[in-house]
């Protein structure tokens, strides 16, 4: 089988760790020895990754020049699809005693450049702030904020992504049986202009969406979508939680989750798994029980 597996932010940085090489490598970690066993298991392998403490870092860096000498976001999506890929990279590989070639790409993915996202903000970038501290620095800095949890963060544009022009490249190297990590932090996004030329913008794609995108377009039989839940539940946050083994994609579109947690993930799922794939959505450490549907939440066209 083909597997598209996208690590969740927890992956790298779980909520209240320091932001430190040391922290996201421990954790990196964990996730390489739980991709490796889905390889191991026969399985072609394609990696994705979020980057949202990350590039909310590096922009934090870049206010300390002049504004005319900060990089964009599409700039910074780039330099954080390098840095993290050659973590997951590096620890894949020794996971794997270096038996598999393991490959990061750059990806490009294409956004329409008038899409109402670039209107309304709502992709969270960059540490959590008190609201007091995070109001100060968004009037220093120009940012729009919102609320996450019980605390705030800077938003940004997350337009839908519409296209991977380098899923060519993908492609030649699945073919040469190497393990892809691409489409970090939802890719870099780019507009294509009237002349056919490309050019990046100011955004952020969400990772599970373009992860899906990803999927569809490799023609992939399985998306896993990982993070720290065990599995989808009914009911989230009350008495009455239950886990979700199960769900069609009628049935997973009907849900109400929430938009900053599970919801996009749900979404994402039922994108991919409507053509066909089998969706699967849970914990990391459980990527080879999910996929064989004794862990966490399987969404599919039909029952």
């Amino acid at each position: 089988m083909l597997v598209v597996a996208a690590l969740g932010g927890n992956a790298l940085l779980k909520r209240g760790e320091p932001l430190t090489a040391e922290t996201q490598r421990r954790n990196v970690q964990v996730a390489a020895r739980s991709l490796a066993a889905i390889v191991r298991a026969g399985h072609d392998l394609v990696v994705t990754h979020g980057n949202g403490p990350q590039v909310g870092l590096l922009a934090l860096q870049g206010a300390a020049y002049r504004p005319d000498e900060a990089y964009p976001l599409d700039v910074l999506g780039a330099e954080t699809e390098g840095m993290i890929g050659y973590v997951i990279e590096q620890e894949l590989e020794n996971a794997l005693n270096h038996e598999r070639a393991v490959a990061t790409l750059l990806t490009q993915v294409i956004v329409d450049q008038h899409d109402p996202a670039f209107e309304q903000p709502t992709k969270f970038i960059g540490p959590v702030y008190e609201r007091a501290e995070a109001e100060s620095r968004a009037d220093a800095l120009g940012w729009q904020i919102a609320q996450d949890g019980d605390k705030w963060r800077r938003v940004v544009p997350s337009p839908r992504p519409l296209e991977i022009p380098d899923i060519r490249v993908i492609q030649l190297l699945l073919e040469q049986g190497v393990v892809v990590i691409c489409a970090g932090g939802g890719g870099i996004p780019i507009v294509r202009r009237d002349d056919g030329s490309t050019l990046g913008v100011e955004a952020v794609i969400d990772k599970d969406a373009a992860s899906a995108l990803l999927a569809r377009q490799l023609g992939a039989d399985a998306l896993l979508l990982l993070t720290d839940v065990e599995a989808v539940y009914r009911d989230y946050g009350t008495d009455a939680a239950s886990p979700v083994h199960a769900l069609t994609v009628a049935r997973a579109r009907e849900m109400a989750l929430p938009a900053g947690s599970m919801g996009p993930k749900l979404a994402a799922a039922c994108d991919f798994a409507e053509d066909g794939g089998i969706s699967g959505i849970g914990r990391l450490v459980d990527a080879l029980a999910i996929l064989e549907g004794t862990a966490g939440t399987r969404v599919s066209a039909d029952v």
